[in-house]
């Protein structure tokens, strides 16, 4: 072992000991604020929040404790679970600079992704999607794996937008080895939540990153080993797609007008900027090539998922089914294209979509960590465990802060008592005044799906278009209904179907009947 991993070895050792003593030892301004007890004390409420069964826990925590509470994280630490407006408005807005994304998320993104942006209209492509399903049930009708379809047509979506890159010809059953790293890898990473969260206290950040990557492959243990494999998928693909960016620049602008995208994709302007940029302005390969796979990630599975929810809702209510697939095809004749200006003020699929991210985001929340000492303030005062009101809450540096997406998205409070209702037609009259009172601080529909202020979602505009296209050609082609399985919804970085509760594998196997031209 070199001085240096032996010195990053103590100052970790050290850390870790002082951590223990202060968490032990001293009061923290947390502790007057509620919250479920039954927490170990290595890992805190790690394993009930991040579980794929977790729903009622989830849940629970926003009935009884309400907008804010206190749960525990590594080594008997205080941290919050929030979602009070106003507190939102501080964490993701107004003090966003002090609400960081929490230390083990950077790093463990680093390890797996590399120095990514997280770790600091395609009809054609629709249509095949269309063509290929209906081969799949020869016309009449059959069974068909939804986010199997959805999760190939979003990567192929963002692979020519974002990359300029073709990854699926969307034609058979074929496995993308590309797609099913990119799908497996939030399932994956959650199993991994109690690791990930005892990164900040290991050695690990004092070690170069290839290092860290070979002593991967020793680790005894099998989740571990399948991010690695995960990892070294994503990171292969996406290098090979950089190398090939990269030759076709070298050949000239005539070259790269023939590409998928001729040029005009995300990636494609991001290299020729970075390559024309002084050296000291150059972003190394090993970040742009992270940032590849950053994209193609946060673009294929959250769309992909939101996708199989809507149409598993649908499948449930046919009469909203109906009512969709009947605005669609009064828009334009059969067999044309909805243009996109009158696609996005379809009045019913706007609702559908809106109330599917709303009720079912497809990040249930998501975690931030104070830089400094802040004080963080309360739409409405909470009781303390002495109590007393408390209007404000002092949080200390370094304290994990859970934003709970679904739960503001779904508060009686907020959205009226029907707010755990699947109800379009809430976004077809006048909102709740307590919703425009509330100051939601989401960037998308007074939701918070999309996050907010500097760390609102970038892409939540082809989100929104591509679930419009999906849907508008998918619908007027088919009539998806209930399959002979059950389907299970399970709680994880991106919240995912299997069939059964039993089944972690991502699969929604649907009946699905072509609808005569």
């Amino acid at each position: 072992m070199t001085s240096s991993m032996q010195l990053g070895l103590l100052v970790a050792l050290l850390w870790a000991v002082w951590k223990l003593f202060r968490n032990l030892i001293v009061r923290s301004p947390l502790d007057n604020i509620p919250g479920p007890e039954e927490a170990t004390f290595w890992t805190g409420h790690v394993k009930a929040l991040f579980n794929r069964h977790g729903w009622d826990f989830h849940d629970r925590i926003v009935q009884q404790y309400g907008p804010v509470s206190k749960v525990y994280t590594a080594f008997g630490t205080p941290g919050l679970y929030v979602y009070d407006p106003k507190a939102l408005n501080s964490i993701i807005a107004k003090d966003q600079y002090t609400y960081e994304e929490p230390a083990w998320f950077v790093r463990w993104n680093r390890i797996v992704l590399g120095p990514s942006l997280f770790a600091t209209g395609a009809p054609p492509v629709v249509h095949r999607l269309r063509d290929a399903v209906s081969a799949k049930v020869n016309g009449t009708s059959g069974e068909v794996d939804v986010i199997g379809w959805m999760t190939r047509t979003a990567l192929e979506l963002i692979g020519q937008g974002g990359l300029g890159y073709s990854f699926d010809p969307l034609v058979t059953d074929t496995t993308n080895e590309f797609g099913g790293a990119i799908k497996a890898f939030a399932p994956t990473t959650f199993t991994l939540q109690a690791l990930r969260m005892l990164l900040p206290y290991s050695i690990l950040p004092y070690v170069p990153l290839s290092i860290r990557r070979q002593v991967a492959r020793w680790v005894p243990h099998k989740n571990a080993q399948k991010m690695r494999a995960i990892s070294e998928t994503i990171t292969a693909h996406s290098k090979k797609i950089y190398e090939e960016k990269m030759a076709a620049l070298a050949q000239g602008d005539d070259i790269a007008v023939h590409q998928i995208g001729e040029g005009k994709d995300i990636m494609s302007i991001l290299i020729r900027a970075n390559t024309a940029a002084s050296q000291e302005d150059k972003l190394p390969e090993e970040e742009l090539i992270a940032q590849m796979s950053a994209l193609v990630f946060a673009a294929t599975d959250t769309t992909s998922n939101a996708l199989a929810r809507t149409l598993h809702i649908l499948s449930e209510r046919q009469d909203a089914q109906d009512k969709v697939r009947m605005e669609l095809m009064q828009a334009v004749p059969v067999g044309e294209d909805i243009p996109y200006d009158q696609l996005v003020d379809l009045p019913y699929l706007d609702a559908v979509c809106r109330e599917t991210l709303r009720l079912h985001p497809p990040v249930n929340f998501l975690g931030r960590e104070t830089r400094d000492d802040i004080i963080m303030p309360l739409s409405e005062p909470v009781q303390g465990l002495d109590g007393t009101s408390v209007s404000e809450i002092v949080v200390p540096k370094d304290t994990t802060v859970f934003i709970s997406i679904r739960g503001c998205n779904r508060s009686t409070a907020i959205w009226g008592e029907d707010a755990l209702e699947w109800k379009p037609e809430r976004w077809l009259q006048p909102l709740p005044k307590t919703l425009g009172e509330a100051h939601v601080p989401g960037i998308y529909a007074n939701l918070m799906t999309f996050l907010g202020g500097g760390r609102a979602c970038l892409g939540f505009k082809f989100s929104q278009l591509e679930m419009k296209v999906v849907l508008a050609v998918m619908l007027r082609s088919f009539r998806f209904l209930p399959g002979d399985k059950e389907i299970y919804w399970n709680l994880a970085g991106i919240n995912y179907p299997s069939v059964g509760k039993e089944s972690a594998k991502a699969e929604m196997p649907m009946n699905v009947e072509a609808i005569p031209v």
